[in-house]
């Protein structure tokens, strides 16, 4: 039995460090193999993004996930913002056949009105629940998630998963989707969540939780030389 965990990855380039070090973060603790999927614009075929909002470039092709792995088997979804502090193999183990999506469901008010790169940060019915995701890519109700569904789809719909009866959305523990500055420091959260802004941009170097960041960016780098001879 193929035991290798499918992991889909938002990709913004204004942030292309985050997608890295994220993947860096989940790499060096996993006990199982990952195949990474990268959500960037030009390897998603068929889709053509229409939305005109959103803060990143993945916004809405996050919705693909079970499209990308042709309805088959099981996936992750994950914003490229974060950091995992734990074996992502323990995220796949908590997986329930019996629901379309897992995902923590957070129900909070936001404590910053502008996040980076000076977009609004509204509050919304199920803020960040889609920010992390554990995709039955091949339950019934998941199969209308085509990208001509997507496109034409708002924002609203999509994530609040509003294609789904509210028991086919399984709960996930708090701390695999911690919240960094909007909930408080904490060191058990399986995988932090730079929401507001990845520690890369200078706004947030200094934030809560950051340290954790750049000690896996630091990871990441060991050894590169900026000048290759």
């Amino acid at each position: 039995m193929d035991n290798t965990i499918t992991l889909v990855v938002g990709f913004d380039q204004r942030e292309a460090i985050a997608y890295h070090v994220f993947c860096q973060s989940v790499l060096e603790r996993s006990s199982s193999p990952v195949r990474f999927i990268p959500l960037s614009d030009n390897l998603v075929n068929k889709y053509k993004e229409t939305h005109s909002d959103g803060s990143n470039q993945f916004v809405y092709s996050r919705f693909l996930a079970p499209y990308l792995s042709d309805f088959k088997g099981w996936a992750i979804f994950a914003d490229g913002d974060m950091v995992c502090q734990a074996d992502i193999t323990d995220l796949w183990n908590l997986r329930d056949e019996s629901k379309a999506v897992q995902v923590v469901k957070h129900d909070y008010k936001t404590k910053a009105q502008i996040k980076y790169l000076g977009n609004k940060n509204e509050n919304y019915p199920r803020k960040n629940w889609s920010s992390l995701i554990l995709w039955n890519c091949e339950h019934p109700a998941n199969r209308l998630l085509t990208p001509d569904f997507i496109q034409s789809q708002p924002g609203s719909f999509l994530h609040r998963f509003s294609w789904l009866s509210d028991e086919l959305i399984g709960e996930l523990p708090a701390e695999w989707n911690w919240l960094a500055i909007e909930y408080p420091e904490n060191p058990e959260a399986k995988i932090i969540h730079y929401t507001l802004g990845t520690p890369c941009f200078e706004d947030y170097a200094k934030e809560s939780m950051s340290d954790v960041w750049y000690r896996t960016y630091n990871r990441a780098i060991e050894g590169f030389d900026e000048q290759p001879k």
